[in-house]
Order: C-alpha cells, then sequence, then structure tokens
C-alpha cells in the first residue's frame, strides 16, 4: 500500500513539475519585430519561398490571420504597439514627429527641434517595457529600433539596448546575458525586414518571372524586381528567425519563452507601406510558446494595440485600464468588432485617411481629397517610382492601376474584402452597399469622437517648421507655404 502511495506520489509530483515546464510562473517574452514584412510565407499560404523557420514556429502556436496593425509606416505603428494605444490618443500619430534630433541622409546634416514640437506622453501613462521592468523583468531591444513619436528615456525602458549584426553571432545571446540568475526577460529583437541588402546566393534568389504581380500595379521588369526582392528578403529573415530559435534553445530559455512574430507595416512598394490598404496594414501575426494553442488559427480581428496587453497578460502583469489593446488570450476576451488605421503625416508629405476593418468590409475616409494618392514621397528617387509616375503621366496604365496612381481621389472607399481582397471595386457609391456604407461611416465618426482623434486637429506651426527646416525643397504641401518665408 505504501509502495503504490508513493508511486502515486511521484507521478503527480512529474505532473505538476511538467504543467510547471509548460506554463511557467513568469515566462519570457520576446517580440521578433520584421520591419516592412508582408506574410508572404508557407504558413499563410504562399509557396514562392521556402520559410521553414517560421512555418515551424506556426505550427507551435497560433496563426492570427486578422492582424492589422494601427499604421502603414514604422514609427506610428511602433508608437501604438509599445503604449498598447493608438497612436492617434497619444498625439503620437505624425510619423518621425517629436524628435530631439534629425539627420539628413543626403547632406548629413543634424537639425535639432524646439521643445514646443516634442510630444510628452502623460504622466499616467508607461510603455511595455517599463511595465516589465517594473515587475522585475530584464529588458532588453535589438536592432535599436526605437522608432517612437514620442520623448522617452532609453535608462528607464532597457537593460540592454544595441544593435548586434544580422544575427550572425546571436547564439551567443548577448541580448539577455546581462541577467540575474534565474531572472526573466522581455526582449524586442528586430530584423530589417524587407529593408535588407540581399546576401542569398544568386541560385537562391527568387525567379523574377515566376512573382505575381497584383492589378493595381503594371507587370513591368521594375515591379517584379521589387516583388521579388520583397520574397528574397522573406527567405532571408526567415533565416534569422532560425538562429534566433537556435540561440533561445542553445541557452536553455525556449521552452520558457513566449515568441511574438509580428510586422510593423508592408512592403516598400507604393500602396503598400504608409498606406491603409490590405497590404499596407493586414499583416502576419504568430504567436508561440508555453501555455499558447499549439496549431490553432484565429481569425477574430486583432490590433496592433492589443500585442502589449497581450504580453503583460501572458506574464500575468496587471493590465492598467488606461491602455485601448486587449489580451487576446484572457478568459473573458471579446472579439473586436472591428479595427482601426490611421494615416497622417509621412515624412513631408501631409495626409489624414482613416481605415475601418469590420469582418467583411474596409471602409476609408480621404479627408484631404485635394492631393492625389501619390504625393511627393522619399520613394521619388526610385528607379520603379520615377518609371510609374512616366506611365501615369503617358497613360500607359488601365482603369485599375490609375486608381493609386491618377490624380482623382475620393472622398471614401467601401470593399468588400471577401469578394474583392485586391480593393480595386470601390463601393462607396453602389446603391446596394448605402447601408453598408452609412453603419462604417457611423462607426468611425463615433471612434472620432470617443478616443479625440488628435489627427483630427491641425499640427502646430512650430512642429511643422522643424519639418520645413529638416526637408526643405521636398515640403511642398500648402500648410508650408505661410511658414517658409521663416526659414530665412
Amino acid at each position: 500500500m505504501l509502495f503504490r502511495f508513493l508511486i502515486a506520489t511521484l507521478f503527480l509530483c512529474v505532473l505538476a513539475s511538467s504543467a510547471r515546464a509548460e506554463t511557467p510562473e513568469r515566462p519570457n517574452v520576446l517580440w521578433i519585430f520584421l520591419e516592412d514584412v508582408n506574410g508572404w510565407f508557407g504558413c499563410y499560404g504562399d509557396d514562392t519561398v521556402p520559410t521553414p523557420n517560421i512555418d515551424q514556429l506556426a505550427e507551435r502556436g497560433t496563426r492570427f490571420d486578422r492582424f492589422y496593425t494601427p499604421a502603414g509606416v514604422c514609427s506610428a505603428t511602433r508608437s501604438a504597439v509599445i503604449t498598447g494605444m493608438m497612436q492617434t490618443s497619444i498625439g503620437a500619430h505624425n510619423h518621425r514627429s517629436s524628435r530631439i534630433s534629425d539627420s539628413d541622409w543626403r547632406t548629413g546634416k543634424t537639425f535639432h527641434f524646439a521643445e514646443e514640437t516634442l510630444n510628452h506622453l502623460p504622466k499616467s501613462i508607461r510603455t511595455i517595457p517599463e511595465y516589465f521592468r517594473a515587475a522585475g523583468y530584464y529588458t532588453f531591444n535589438n536592432g535599436r529600433k526605437d522608432d517612437y513619436n514620442f520623448v522617452w528615456d532609453e535608462e528607464r525602458f532597457y537593460d540592454w539596448n544595441e544593435r548586434v549584426g544580422e544575427f550572425d553571432q546571436v547564439e551567443e545571446g548577448q541580448y539577455w546575458t546581462g541577467r540575474s540568475e534565474g531572472q526573466p526577460f522581455f526582449g524586442q529583437i528586430q530584423t530589417s525586414g524587407g529593408k535588407d541588402d540581399i546576401w542569398l546566393p544568386e541560385e537562391m534568389r527568387t525567379d523574377r518571372s515566376a512573382v505575381s504581380v497584383p492589378p493595381y500595379y503594371p507587370d513591368i521588369p521594375l515591379v517584379r524586381e521589387e516583388i521579388a526582392h520583397h520574397y528574397d528578403c522573406i527567405r532571408q529573415n526567415d533565416v534569422y528567425v532560425g538562429r534566433i530559435i537556435q540561440a533561445l534553445k542553445k541557452h536553455g530559455l525556449f521552452d520558457d519563452t513566449i515568441v511574438i512574430l509580428l510586422s510593423d507595416h508592408g512592403f516598400r512598394l507604393h500602396r503598400h507601406k504608409q498606406f491603409l490598404y490590405e497590404g499596407g496594414i493586414q499583416m502576419p501575426l504568430i504567436i508561440a510558446g508555453p501555455g499558447i494553442p499549439v496549431g490553432e488559427v484565429r481569425n477574430d480581428l486583432i490590433s496592433g494595440i492589443d500585442i502589449g496587453p497581450t504580453s503583460m497578460g501572458l506574464a500575468r502583469l496587471w493590465i492598467p485600464e488606461h491602455m485601448e489593446g486587449r489580451n487576446i488570450f484572457a478568459e473573458d476576451y471579446q472579439p473586436r468588432e472591428f479595427v482601426v488605421a490611421a494615416r497622417d503625416r509621412c515624412d513631408f508629405s501631409i495626409d489624414h485617411v482613416r481605415a475601418i476593418v469590420t469582418p467583411r468590409f474596409k471602409y476609408l475616409r480621404n479627408f484631404k481629397t485635394n492631393r492625389r494618392y501619390m504625393q511627393p514621397s522619399y520613394k521619388d528617387r526610385w528607379e520603379v517610382s520615377k518609371e510609374l509616375r512616366r506611365m501615369a503621366a503617358a497613360g500607359e496604365m488601365n482603369d485599375v492601376q490609375m486608381q493609386f496612381f491618377g490624380d482623382e481621389r475620393p472622398a471614401e472607399e467601401l470593399y468588400d474584402l471577401e469578394k474583392d481582397p485586391h480593393e480595386i471595386n470601390n463601393l462607396a457609391h453602389d446603391p446596394q452597399y448605402a447601408g453598408v456604407l452609412a453603419q462604417h461611416r457611423r462607426t468611425l465618426w463615433k471612434w472620432i469622437l470617443e478616443t479625440d482623434d488628435q489627427g483630427q486637429y491641425p499640427e502646430s506651426d512650430a512642429s511643422l517648421l522643424g519639418v520645413l527646416r529638416r526637408w526643405e525643397h521636398d515640403a511642398v504641401n500648402p500648410e508650408f507655404e505661410r511658414l517658409r518665408p521663416r526659414l530665412k
């Protein structure tokens, strides 16, 4: 009898030990943040290039098919993700705003901005790294991609904030080796993603003739080159993900680490990056690790502002009520009826667009209809940009392509994402969808009022003057003209 009791007790101890290993009390949380990367991975049904490491991560955890970033550009999205708040709620909506200094890559000059242009978060709002650090976590950020549109203190955010190559030495685990024994970590590893210089051998590069060209682009070699280059970047970044996972395993951390892999926005070509169409904001999200459902696929609407609260919830940290994001694994989780994305000033181009995404439809409100989609941009120096502008001016694009590259811009756009995933058939003036349009319109205006969307207010003269000093003749929007004399 005693023998059976001892065996039963031993069995229960093993079970308890196994449960603890499966769901540690204080798991590590690691964000793998891919920059400018669309989800053209095998696990999402695209087999153009192999992505074995990302696919294995998806098999080990949960894949989200309706994840939307809060903006189509890095600094606005990253400001929202790191606070769990929409960038429009905290005044961080204008791209590359609130910079103490900025450098011009063309001249090497450094510009310093006035104090009145800086965005300070309310004292009640802290960021995700700060909450983790206050809870005793070691925090790190590799890649120094800390593109936040508000004033922040590196020493309050991170114990370690450096850039270590393209992960050729990642197995040394520099990021987390500064921890105390047994101390959990919260980490961000940034990859250069779609901005990579490709080191793949020629035989591994994507066949330019084999890629699919969306209908909103003309099928020309320069466009095929951009798309194929992005596939090359994806293949290369899959290698980086594999190295990160191997490093976790080498250091005995893999089983205790929740890995969250996501992208900040779409790839660099026009209509994707900086814009609010699916290619700009509907991004990959994979979460794997202890306590995460294995092999699950979710189709509920997820926002980038949910990443922080979810990370804190998985680490059993208290989630403050002011956060607009949700813990998507919480027992009382309520799926979203809609998600919102915003486009405001990007570098020197002033714009104002809001998007509402519901399970089936996408509604876009263009507040500046006097400006074409293709405003002046940093991309204008690229050969593909020059050719696209030339083709549009020469009448060499079809009607679908001219919707984006032409001069006209509707106030409202409505798309049926199930029937029209490329968003080329605007239903805003179709009487059959008048009710759907009105519903989405009401949803947007209610959201703007309830959240006090800061994009509805003009940017300050001091801030615009800082942009003008930084970009000079590139800044051609009318808002700059009355301020230009002050440059002298």
